[in-house]
């Protein structure tokens, strides 16, 4: 393990240039807080490239399967600079994004499975994007893909936010709303979308496999033009006058649906 003492560490500044999206993508890396997420980035198979560690908490946080050469033990004051929660347990560490091919994907999808995926149309709220992310793993989902206009998939919040999902369930991005339905058809999914003008209510079709189930923006859902080139068109009942839910909340009851049939 080597020390961190100033600012001006080339180690440190790497540290907090990945607390921006420009970074992020430059260098193909984002950033984990905590022991349990960084336990489960292990497990899971990730690239963790270094690590930073509070100085006093070496001890507590070092283990067998961590190379001592890639572990930094910092300063506190500049441990906290980069700490992202409010009660750091004082360990943050860098990951590889995963590097993912749509055409593999599509091609090992047609031949071997009819599971469902889910589609980020523009969202941008991170603790929606971690959720939804986090729901779709826990409901089975085999692919979240992210429209041009998502917000970032690993920006900090979301990381938080999706607990973990984000080393299990793949990420793919898709440029426009013809891509996505050129990859939907080469998958042999249906592009199902939420909408007040949905002609059945999503318990009334069948949503065991093969839907792409689109979740839209927060504040203007799903684009009119998504919504036209969609296959299935589905409501959520509501009562009073509410007029749309909380998009990860509507997003877990139309995956849930699918695991309940």
């Amino acid at each position: 393990m080597r020390e961190i003492s100033s600012k001006n560490n080339q180690i440190f500044k790497d540290f907090q240039k990945l607390e921006t999206k420009k970074y992020r993508d430059r260098f193909g890396l984002y950033l984990i807080e905590g022991e349990n997420l960084i336990e489960e980035a292990h497990k899971n198979g990730a690239v963790i490239r270094q690590i930073l560690i509070r100085m006093g908490d070496e001890s507590r946080f070092m283990k067998p399967w961590m190379d001592e050469d890639s572990v930094y033990v910092t300063e506190s004051k500049l441990f906290d600079q980069l700490a992202k929660t409010q009660t750091s347990q004082g360990i943050i560490a860098s990951v590889k994004k995963p590097e993912f091919s749509l055409e593999d994907f599509a091609d090992r999808n047609r031949r071997k499975s009819s599971g469902n995926f889910v589609v980020l149309d523009r969202l941008q709220d991170p603790g929606n994007i971690g959720t939804i992310i986090r729901t779709a793993d826990a409901a089975g989902y085999e692919l979240v893909i992210a429209m041009k206009g998502t917000a970032d998939i690993y920006a900090p919040k979301v990381v938080r936010a999706a607990a973990g999902s984000l080393f299990r369930v793949p990420i793919a991005y898709v440029e426009d709303n013809d891509q996505l339905a050129a990859f939907a058809q080469k998958t042999g999914k249906r592009l199902v979308a939420t909408c007040l003008d949905g002609s059945r209510f999503y318990y009334e079709e069948n949503l065991k496999e093969d839907i792409a189930l689109i979740v839209g923006n927060e504040g203007n859902g799903i684009s009119r033009e998504l919504i036209e080139k969609s296959d299935v068109k589905i409501k959520i009942p509501m009562h009073g006058n509410i007029e749309s839910l909380n998009a990860s909340v509507a997003a877990a009851i139309i995956m849930y649906e699918s695991v309940r049939k």
